[in-house]
């Protein structure tokens, strides 16, 4: 049973991503007090006038449970009443110790058996099989017998963790994805030797446009529903998004519904598809159980999902009038950034690299079409800054760093790797401006 809370207060973990600023923009404005929670005090969120107060807290990359700890005693506080997680060890530990955390503040987010079974992708693919959702064809890696097809390699856990990992889980990395090279198959023994665990192996989809379906759950039901495509990721084979547009699809609403519909999920999912143009459908990817990394382009386009948490965690009625216009677009541009340098740096085994002329007219174009950026707003420009500064020192710090030859298994012409955040991202033919219903985000939507 929740105690009394004296003040409205929200605790908000502090991270790279752009997730953490929209919810203190989101939320300041209207009242509530804002904490970032971050292991280090240069979080861009730290650095927004819709900060109200930073607290540094334990990596959890480095130890999730003390990361866990320190989250559940700053629930404790009476003025904080909900905590939205940003990254999948947020969700992770608020989920594992949901009944300790139950006691203190709402916890508007599902319990630990739901979340495995998005967390880890063998049982996710099950769930979306029983809900007539396509996926990619997918093996275990040492089931995997087809390498002159084409591949991806990618992790099994989206997170590495105790209840996934046992004690490999402070050990090891469990890895990106991968392309692999037909023909070159990897090793199952140094692949667990790496990733603590026995990773996946998924048909390459060869369009690489990814798709997101985002949406607000109340115990099984949709509250708000918004839809993205993704025209360029931080690497020009993919990857966390740079540059992406509203948009609205029957199919994909469908396919994304039925799968959280099955789940009977309760609070954010951002659900990832690649169009299978072969078969003409989309196929799933995963389920990102928390706030996506492009958030404030969401609330930019009119689905404001930090005050749809907000009013569903306190127990206020989520408002119906809400709505978003497909076909606007909007940037990270640090991001832009590093797909023309990805585009004149990095090769991709089986993704065609574009002409550095023809990218750098592409992402102008579209800078000045449509100027609407993640961080950089006139009211609260600290942040983008600080990501800026951010930026410059991991470039100083990766030009002075020096490769070991255990960095990597495999060899460099047998796997390339796709840092991937939500996998969140997708490229689609430009939607009408109006062309979408007039209620996506909405409350209570129709099926």
């Amino acid at each position: 049973m929740q105690r009394d809370k004296d003040d409205a207060g929200v605790l908000v973990p502090g991270i790279d991503a752009p997730s953490t600023v929209a919810c203190l923009r989101s939320l300041r404005p209207r009242g509530v007090h804002t904490v970032v929670a971050s292991d280090s005090p240069a979080t861009p969120a730290a650095a927004s006038k819709y900060c109200d107060e930073f607290v540094r807290v334990p990596d959890p990359a480095d130890d999730i449970t003390a990361y866990g700890d320190a989250l559940l005693e700053l629930a404790e506080r009476p003025d904080v009443r909900t905590i939205i997680p940003v990254r999948e060890e947020d969700v992770y530990v608020l989920a594992d110790r949901k009944a300790a955390f139950a006691e203190v503040v709402d916890t508007n987010w599902p319990d630990f058996e739901t979340l495995r079974q998005v967390q880890d992708r063998v049982e996710l693919f099950a769930a979306a099989d029983a809900a007539d959702v396509a996926v990619p064809e997918t093996a275990l890696l040492d089931q995997w017998d087809d390498w002159d097809s084409e591949t991806i390699v990618k992790p099994r856990y989206t997170v590495a963790a105790p209840n996934y990992l046992a004690a490999d889980a402070g050990r090891v990395e469990i890895g990106s994805t991968e392309y692999q090279t037909p023909g070159s198959p990897p090793d199952p023994q140094a692949a667990v030797e790496r990733r603590g665990h026995m990773p996946l192996v998924q048909e390459r989809i060869p369009d690489s446009r990814e798709f997101g379906f985002f949406a607000l759950y109340d115990e099984g039901e949709p509250v708000a529903t918004f839809q993205h495509c993704q025209h360029r990721g931080w690497k020009y084979c993919g990857g966390p998004s740079a540059y992406r547009e509203a948009v609205y699809d029957p199919e994909l609403e469908t396919a994304g519904r039925d799968l959280l519909d099955e789940l009977e999920w309760h609070g954010l999912a951002m659900v990832e598809f690649l169009r299978d143009t072969d078969e003409e459908e989309y196929k799933l990817m995963e389920i990102n159980p928390r706030f996506w990394s492009s958030l404030p382009f969401s609330v930019t386009a009119g689905a404001d999902f930090p005050h749809y948490y907000w009013q569903q965690a306190t127990g206020q009625s989520v408002e119906s009038d809400a709505t978003y216009e497909p076909g606007m677009g909007g940037h990270l541009l640090r991001g832009e950034l590093s797909y023309l340098h990805s585009v004149v740096t990095e090769e991709y085994p089986m993704v065609e690299r574009p002409s550095f002329l023809g990218a750098l007219r592409d992402v102008a174009t579209s800078l000045v079409r449509e100027p609407r950026f993640d961080y950089a707003v006139a009211d609260d420009p600290a942040p983008f800054f600080q990501d800026g500064l951010n930026l410059v020192q991991a470039w100083r710090a990766s030009r002075s760093a020096t490769p070991t030859d255990d960095e990597g298994v495999e060899s460099e012409d047998s796997r390339a790797v796709v840092e991937s955040d939500t996998p969140e991202q997708a490229d689609q033919p430009a939607a009408e401006p109006h062309g979408g219903p007039p209620s996506q985000a909405s409350q209570h939507l129709d099926d």
